[in-house]
């Protein structure tokens, strides 16, 4: 079945005690279809980026069979950068710059194509623009959206509007905690259903992921690993496999 990503492409330097890379393909929407593209083809990405994208960075993305005629390229301007630095506990990182360039300004535009997309992967974009998206598009069959700090902080009314469009929200227990102000995770995934989703997915990072509906409650462990080098885009990932095997088998 088709699916449609909406989200950022980024071009990102990363430092872990462990290395650093500098101008590698970043941003949500780069990781949901990349992992969803695993699970069902093509995937059709809407996103915006600069003249200055690297050609690598297209070529890998056609690559993996995803459908590029959504993507904006703004040849007089620069794509959205990101420099973030990771300490021993990878799940603490500092942000060490954010240039939004092309990304400030970002007006999703979903092409006829894909107006009919029954699958639908909302990256952690302003909700408002998450919800121009859903404006555009006919009667999907499933709607899954995630979100972040700045959003809950920033724009909570606007992201309480949002929530009310979706089937599906994937966040974070930090976020999770900040949007309930409960500190319990299965309380606060029951306060979010109350404001929207059906279902709602709580990332709990090495500690797997809990799944909340109206009559279950289902909790999985992540695979235990002795060698992460850099942790940036997991939680997208795991959307992007989420939405991409559903997509699959349409279940």
């Amino acid at each position: 079945m088709s699916l449609l990503v909406v989200g950022s492409i980024a071009i990102d330097t990363i430092e872990t005690p462990f290395g650093r890379v500098e101008n590698v393909l970043g941003g949500s929407s780069t990781y949901i279809a990349t992992a969803a593209s695993y699970f069902v083809t093509p995937v059709k990405l809407v996103g915006v980026v600069g003249g200055d994208f690297p050609v690598e960075h297209m070529k890998f993305l056609e690559s993996r069979d995803i459908d590029l005629e959504g993507l904006q390229i703004i040849k007089d301007s620069l794509t959205f950068r990101w420099g973030g630095r990771y300490h021993y506990d990878l799940n603490v990182r500092d942000t060490l710059f954010t240039e939004l360039n092309v990304f400030e300004k970002f007006n999703p535009v979903i092409p006829e194509s894909y107006k009919k997309t029954m699958y639908v992967c909302l990256g952690n974009i302003d909700p408002v623009l998450q919800r121009a998206v859903l404006q555009q598009i006919q009667k999907p069959r499933l709607v899954v959206g995630d979100t972040m700090n700045f959003w809950i902080e920033g724009k909570r009314e606007e992201l309480l509007k949002t929530l009310k469009m979706l089937d599906v929200l994937i966040i974070n227990d930090a976020e999770a905690r900040q949007l309930t102000n409960e500190p319990n995770l299965i309380k606060a995934g029951k306060v979010i259903r109350g404001m929207g989703p059906n279902v709602v997915i709580i990332k709990k990072g090495e500690h797997g992921a809990m799944l909340l509906t109206e009559r279950t409650i289902f909790s999985a462990p992540a695979y235990p690993l002795e060698n992460i080098n850099d942790p940036t885009g997991a939680g997208d990932s795991f959307a992007g496999g989420f939405i991409g095997w559903i997509a699959r088998t349409d279940d």
